[in-house]
């Protein structure tokens, strides 16, 4: 067998395996930057490994609503239950965003793949941003 990485070599007993824990993505995450002209907010809602994520952008008349899609946990490490990170995708039709996103330092940081799929010559882009927690109240 081979690896890709050292920590690939990980041993890992699936028999014992349970679900990744979300709950250190769950949330209302506010984007650090109030100049954005990107995402602004996400809500992040999951229990065991089910995830929804649900983004608002900010457009020419305020922000817009992307809607909720679902998510995909990925695991702090190759061994790790908790949740470490996360990927989904929203489908616009005429374009599409892959995000991922990872916890570092008690932030979220979410990079941003944005393609156009409408044949309207726009260039593709990435985008990386940092979100912050807001407090339960």
């Amino acid at each position: 067998m081979e690896f890709a990485q050292i920590c690939d070599r990980a041993e890992f007993d699936i028999a014992t395996a349970g679900p990744v824990d979300s709950s250190p993505l769950v949330g209302t995450w506010i984007n650090s930057n109030p100049d954005t002209n990107g995402i602004a907010r996400l809500i992040i809602t999951g229990s065991n490994a089910d995830l929804s994520v649900h983004a608002f952008a900010i457009g020419p008349d305020g922000i817009i609503d992307w809607g909720t899609t679902d998510g995909k946990i990925l695991a702090s490490t190759v061994t790790s239950r908790l949740g470490g990170g996360f990927k989904c995708l929203f489908d616009f039709g005429f374009a599409e965003t892959y995000l991922l996103g990872m916890i570092a330092k008690g932030l979220l940081v979410l990079a941003q793949f944005h393609s156009f799929k409408d044949g309207s010559g726009r260039m593709d882009y990435f985008v990386r941003e940092y979100y912050a927690l807001t407090p339960q109240l």
